[in-house]
């Protein structure tokens, strides 16, 4: 008789600066559905994308040990900007007491994939745009592709707020979009977790000629290959009960659990939502 495969019970640690991270949680659960998740949404110091970049790379170091404390069998960076301040390849942080994955890289290997013209968009917060870290991923995987970014820095309070396909939302859209379509690219990429809300929208102005790449739905992608690759899957009997998942957040639970319920759909509604203050930093 074969050994019984491999597998590890032990929960994926999730991070973002706050609750757009939760649309990889999503794909993760659609993708893993046997999976636990610990969640963990710095509210308290978000967002980051318009902080220094060095900032960002301590609270990254910080958050992860703060998941490997929760015994998780890997992390995954589900935020843009703290992608690229720790895990750009050109400078990343070394030394994390479990692996970590972040969004960029498999985004991009997704659009190189998908590019028809060699013309990629990528649209992100100030701080990942201004990172170049997309930039980086792009040259090391397909040197010969032009990269055209755009900071959409509005996108993430719309979202927050609910709005996604309003008539302010599309002329938002239609401003941020104007270069990537007048340099005629033909994939974008989704460079932050909270742009998949508003796929109608971006799809709407950009047209039906131009692919998104949403780096959410990537990265889950990701991390299900390397954990079929690793024998790092849980294993669940049939008739257990579903996965627990933890959500915890350095700043108001309740404002949290509100957002969340935006970004998880039907799922859950409104998770509980614990609260951990991993350094007495506030917000500037």
């Amino acid at each position: 008789m074969s050994a019984a495969p491999a597998s590890d019970p032990r929960p994926i640690g999730v991070f973002d600066s706050g609750v757009g991270g939760l649309t990889v949680a999503r794909a993760l659960m659609d993708l893993l559905p046997e999976e636990r998740i610990v969640y963990f949404g710095d509210t308290a110091r978000g967002p980051y994308g318009p902080r220094d970049l060095e900032q960002v790379r301590g609270f990254t170091v910080e958050i992860v040990g703060w998941l490997a404390a929760q015994d998780v069998k890997l992390a995954v960076a589900a935020c843009n900007t703290a992608t690229a301040a720790a895990l750009d390849p050109a400078r990343p942080v070394t030394g994390f007491p479990v692996p970590v994955t972040g969004v960029i890289e498999p985004a991009v290997r997704a659009a190189v994939a998908a590019t028809r013209s060699g013309r990629i968009g990528v649209i992100g917060t100030v701080g990942t745009i201004s990172s170049g870290a997309y930039e980086h991923a792009v040259a090391a995987a397909a040197p010969a592709t032009t990269v055209v970014s755009q900071a959409c820095p509005r996108f993430v309070e719309l979202t927050e707020a609910g709005r996604t396909a309003d008539a302010e939302v599309l002329e938002v859209a239609r401003e941020y979009l104007a270069p990537l379509q007048a340099a005629e690219v033909d994939t974008v990429i989704l460079g932050c977790t909270h742009y998949p809300l508003l796929t109608g929208a971006i799809s709407y102005v950009l047209g039906p000629h131009v692919t998104l790449i949403s780096s959410a739905e990537e990265t889950a992608r990701a991390v299900f290959a390397a954990l079929v690759d690793s024998g790092g899957l849980a294993r669940r009997d049939t008739a257990g009960d579903p996965p627990a998942h933890r959500f915890v957040a350095s700043g108001d639970p309740a404002g949290f659990a509100r957002l969340a319920a935006r970004f998880l759909g039907p799922r859950l509604s409104e998770p509980d939502v614990e609260r951990a203050v991993l350094s007495a930093e506030a917000v500037a």
